[in-house]
């Protein structure tokens, strides 16, 4: 099918973007549409660099839209004859330069091109995530199905209840009746005690199929109940822990939410038919009573399932941060932070009616060295449905910091009396000073992307590794996280190509907590990988999330891609030994016509701030034979014109009306010395001895800039000062960036205001006294 054709079949919202590509003048949408079998069939790559084929086309399109305008003539289309007409007058301003109008066109092309090629990732992306959708959904379905058979069953022994009420009512009413009359024949009292044992067999019956039927109902909730807890929950949580370390995993908390709160209501209703068995056997009991019997053990099970239900269902759902963090889990002392907690059951009784405390480190191991640390500021809040936009039950911490005790002194931790129910965050570390983020932030990620028990107080003591399919992935999280675009399987090859030279298959690799964020200090893998990605995150992200930046290749590698593409090909890649660095390589050609690759030296973030990177590639310069300056980057790797590619960041002030005019006095000419090439700072990994360019300052063009004394250009050929933020040279005492991994959570607890009621007892954690749940029982 043509390449028009399948554009005018896409979804309307690529429709759209089709739409606001041609709300131009340079290709009009009419005539791409009426000559579009001609357009595509046309050699405009070719064109674009050869003049005579140019301006052939150039004179077949013209005619093309005359006979386009006849045919509207015999059509009697006015609109479209002086629609045609106009588009005609306005090629004309390209017969001078044909070439432009075969490079106007090519980019349109390939511009539908991209379109095509989002919507059929669109289309791959949808099927695959139906797949795991399909699962998903299934497992939710079984879920809602059992829910609606639990509600369809409670119902059911509501009217079983009011059964057994009715006929222990008429035998009670019958019963009575017989004791007011004096029946005096022997034989007719005979025969009523018959009729009352008959009554009472009946009663007994039903009363042993209630129950019955009870420890049925409990089994069902009792299976829900591990569905919720020990799958659903779980599930959540790990998803949870990945997403704090960037994986774009849904933790939405509203689906559990409603399958929290219908088991606990059904729990809650089993407890009031126990109750009003309670009630019946207080007017009517017998010997070997199956109520008597067995009601103790039925309200035990019951007790114990809700317990349990709502120990699990106060949970942490945003995990404690700082507004300026790296991510989740850094917290630094004296600093604010944030974190959420969200009770499950959805009771809107207990709106405002509970509070959660927030502590840390209750169960502190009494070891030597084991700092400890209070929370500060308004850390006790009650539960209420105001600050949750699902109007679930929620406790909204906005401004704690953390102090540390001193030796001695500082108020203890438990001092809380009263508690019912207690969440736990995900581990947490503690720096004292800003510079220590980014360390702590590796521990972070290493602790989540391995660990499933989040109290697991040994993990650094015996680090594992971890599996290369887990790391590549936590790499690319971070990168997805940032930037909205990942890393792709040949950036990630190349990643651990580096970690651990070449191999058929990194699967069964494995990498060790020392390589990632030890070996080597201060260039720390993660140093150099956290380095790159504050750099794209900061300047380089639009270049990047439009998959300009091939990033992670190394100088082999890029020799090999570029070897064997046409002069003028360059790829842009991050430096391997300049932290927070990137270069660009192209293929230049030797005397004898064999291909040289040219390698500039890196650019740190000193020069991009000052200049963007796509105007560096837009003006950089070399001067050739006879000293003329030329631009070697013209296409983007593999085959894309650099002007294509980066065009529409350009600024479209140019020249003396720069923005950028300070800063690009020498237009950035960085003129390679024919055989003297010299590096000022050695950097073996980025560029081969014989490679290093060197700028020189002065416009070769601006006569009118002779008179003034040149300006030197900060150049990148200049030593590499790292980043405080991106170095270790900052680092901070190792005893100052503490992990807290010995039972390293903050703690929220929920407290309960109101008097307690004395038909239940929900068991404290911790082996604390029984306490009284109060309202939540009403």
């Amino acid at each position: 099918m043509a390449q028009w054709e399948k554009l005018r079949q896409l979804p309307a919202v690529y429709g759209q973007q089709l739409h606001e590509l041609y709300d131009r003048d340079a290709l009009p949408m009419d005539v791409r549409h009426y000559l579009s079998a001609w357009i595509e069939k046309q050699e405009w790559q070719r064109a674009a660099r050869d003049h005579d084929l140019a301006m052939v086309l150039f004179q077949v399109l013209l005619e093309n839209l005359d006979i386009q305008h006849s045919r509207f003539v015999q059509e009697e289309s006015f609109l479209l004859q002086h629609n045609i007409r106009r588009y005609k007058q306005n090629f004309q301003r390209y017969l001078d330069d044909p070439c432009a109008l075969a490079s106007t066109i090519l980019w349109f092309l390939e511009k539908e091109k991209e379109i095509l090629r989002s919507a059929d990732l669109a289309e791959q992306v949808q099927f695959l995530r139906v797949e795991q959708e399909a699962m998903e959904t299934s497992s939710q379905q079984d879920l809602e199905r059992k829910m609606a058979g639990l509600k369809n069953e409670v119902q059911c022994m509501e009217h079983t209840m009011l059964c057994l009420e009715e006929q222990q009512d008429e035998f009670d009413f019958k019963y009575q009746t017989h004791k007011m009359e004096a029946v005096v024949d022997e034989a007719e009292k005979q025969e009523k005690i018959k009729l009352f044992q008959l009554l009472i067999n009946r009663l007994n019956d039903c009363r042993k199929s209630t129950l019955a039927d009870l420890n049925k109902l409990l089994d069902k909730i009792e299976e829900l109940n591990d569905m919720l807890v020990k799958k659903e929950l779980v599930e959540w949580q790990r998803r949870q822990q990945k997403a704090c370390i960037g994986a774009p995993d849904n933790v939405c908390l509203d689906q559990l939410e409603n399958w929290f709160t219908c088991v606990a209501v059904c729990l809650f209703q089993v407890r009031e038919f126990l109750s009003k068995l309670e009630e019946l056997v207080g007017k009517l009991s017998y010997a070997n009573d199956p109520v008597k019997a067995q009601k103790p053990g039925l309200q035990s099970r019951t007790d114990t399932l809700l317990e349990d239900l709502l120990k699990s269902s106060f949970v942490v759902e945003t995990q404690p941060s700082m507004p300026q963090g790296k991510g989740p889990l850094v917290l630094r002392t004296n600093v604010q932070f944030s974190v959420k907690t969200r009770l499950l059951v959805k009771v809107p009784e207990l709106n405002h009616s509970m509070k959660v405390n927030v502590s840390m480190d209750r169960e502190a191991p009494q070891m030597k060295g084991y700092r400890r640390f209070n929370v500060l500021g308004s850390k006790t809040k009650a539960l209420n449905m105001a600050e949750s936009q699902s109007g679930g039950m929620v406790a909204d911490f906005r401004h704690l910091t953390l102090k540390e005790q001193k030796s001695g002194g500082g108020k203890g931790v438990s001092d809380i009396s009263l508690i019912e129910l207690q969440a736990c965050s995900l581990p947490v570390i503690i720096i004292s000073n800003s510079s220590q983020q980014q360390s702590a932030w590796a521990s972070v990620l290493w602790f989540n992307m391995i660990s499933l028990d989040t109290k697991d107080v040994m993990f650094f003591a015996n680090c594992p590794a971890a599996t290369w399919p887990q790391f590549g992935e936590m790499l690319s999280w971070q990168f997805l996280s940032a930037t909205k675009r990942g890393l792709n399987d040949a950036q990630l090859e190349m990643i651990a190509h580096r970690l651990f030279g070449k191999k058929q298959d990194y699967g069964t690799c494995k990498v060790a907590w020392s390589k990632f964020s030890k070996e080597n200090p201060p260039d720390t893998f993660w140093v150099w990988f956290d380095g790159i990605l504050v750099m794209v995150k900061t300047y380089l992200e639009n270049l990047w999330r439009d998959g300009h930046i091939m990033g992670f290749v190394n100088k082999s590698k890029e020799k090999s891609l570029l070897k064997k593409k046409q002069r003028g090909t360059f790829l842009l890649r991050f430096s391997e030994s300049v932290i927070g660095a990137i270069t660009f390589s192209w293929v230049d050609t030797t005397i004898t016509g064999e291909p040289d690759i040219k390698t500039v030296q890196p650019f740190t973030k000193v020069d991009l701030s000052q200049i963007p990177f796509h105007e560096i590639i837009r003006n950089f310069q070399i001067l050739e034979a006879e000293n003329i300056p030329e631009n070697p980057l013209v296409y983007l790797y593999p085959n894309t014109p650099k002007d294509e590619a980066f065009g529409k960041y350009y600024t479209e002030k140019t020249g003396s009306d720069s923005p950028y005019i300070k800063y690009i006095k020498t237009k950035l000419m960085f003129v390679s010395k024919e055989n003297t090439l010299e590096a000022k700072s050695p950097m073996p990994s980025d560029m081969a001895q014989g490679e290093a360019l060197e700028p020189i300052n002065g416009l070769c063009e601006e006569a009118a800039e002779q008179n003034e004394a040149p300006q030197t250009l900060t150049s990148p050929l200049e030593m590499y000062h790292p980043d405080p933020m991106l170095s270790s040279s900052v680092a901070g005492p190792e005893e100052d960036l503490l992990m807290y991994l010995n039972n390293p959570n903050l703690f929220a607890d929920i407290m309960q205001e109101e008097p307690a009621l004395p038909d239940y007892s929900l068991q404290a954690f911790h082996g604390l006294p029984v306490q009284s749940c109060g309202s939540i029982f009403q």
